[in-house]
């Protein structure tokens, strides 16, 4: 039996990677897309999910998530790594531009309609999951389990010295759903980032005469070059494909079970996580943080999900 999923994502070349492996992979029933204000502005990002679900053209099209703008004065995008368009600068041309439903209607729709079956895997901002919460109050006791990339154990962000980006877009939101009573599984910047391609990747993707080998041949380069160009790497980090790769793979990681919050105020510490690590202390835990990845097998286990 798939297991039944909604992907929010804010495409992003990674986050595109996440689609690849996820839209044909018949261990899962992606029921819905959602876009959400992220590595790109929230018009942006819903045209991105449609383009992406259009040049990959899986063989049961999901519900799309219109992505409507954060409240978060601090938002910056991150078009500098992905492009101003967020799909590598190739100049898709998206068909289809019909009116979609906000973003988190969709995902409501879709967990009230099949309560306990529905998880949730979360690759962009958490702003859509909490304003799910906000808007239907049975939403916590319907929803399955959410699976997020963000966040940093360690402390060491990547958009701020202390903040990971998809928490600090919209920190606000990322509290809301930590403190929800769900279960919860956070894959943080500390483990997707130990995951690292070199550009052997390329010629390992699937080959352009295959759907996916064709979309990904265009977008992935130009991640090398981002890379190599704003931050001296030579090697990239697909941090959302690893995310998912925790439900297809789950014996490849490590979790504990962790209280944690986010840092909604501090000048210089706004969308921090912060993990209880004293000893002695009994706080309830509220979620399970990957603490651990075999990294060689997870690298492996992309490729081979990308060539299934």
């Amino acid at each position: 039996m798939p297991r039944r999923i909604i992907i929010d994502c804010d495409p992003g070349i990674d986050d595109s990677v996440a689609l690849s492996m996820a839209l044909y992979n018949k261990a899962f029933d992606v029921v819905a897309v959602t876009a959400v204000e992220g590595n790109v502005p929230a018009e942006m990002a819903t045209v991105n999910v449609q383009t992406v679900i259009e040049q990959l053209d899986p063989p049961r099209l999901p519900r799309i998530g219109a992505a409507t703008s954060n409240d978060n004065p601090d938002y910056r995008d991150a078009c500098f790594i992905h492009g101003g368009d967020g799909l590598g600068e190739v100049g898709f041309v998206t068909v289809d531009h019909h009116q979609r439903h906000a973003s988190e209607k969709i995902i409501c729709d879709e967990v009230r309609a099949a309560p306990g079956e529905i998880d949730i895997v979360c690759l962009g901002p958490l702003t859509n999951v909490a304003r799910a919460i906000q808007r239907d109050p049975h939403f916590i006791e319907n929803v399955g389990q959410i699976v997020m990339m963000g966040g940093s154990f360690n402390g060491i962000g990547n958009i701020t010295q202390t903040a990971e980006f998809n928490i600090h877009c919209d920190p606000e939101s990322a509290r809301e759903v930590f403190h929800a009573p769900v279960k919860k599984t956070l894959i943080p910047l500390d483990i997707t980032s130990q995951v690292q391609f070199s550009l052997s990747l390329i010629g390992s993707l699937p080959p352009e005469s295959n759907v996916i080998g064709r979309f990904l041949h265009q977008v992935v380069p130009y991640l090398f070059r981002s890379y190599h160009q704003q931050l001296g790497l030579e090697t990239i980090q697909i941090h959302d494909a690893i995310a998912l790769l925790q439900l297809l793979e789950p014996d490849l990681f490590e979790l504990e079970s962790r209280t944690a919050d986010v840092e909604i105020k501090g000048e210089l510490t706004r969308g921090m996580t912060i993990f209880e690590k004293r000893r002695g202390r009994n706080a309830p835990h509220n979620l399970e943080v990957a603490r651990l990845v075999d990294v060689s097998a997870a690298r492996q286990a992309v490729l081979r999900y990308l060539n299934i």
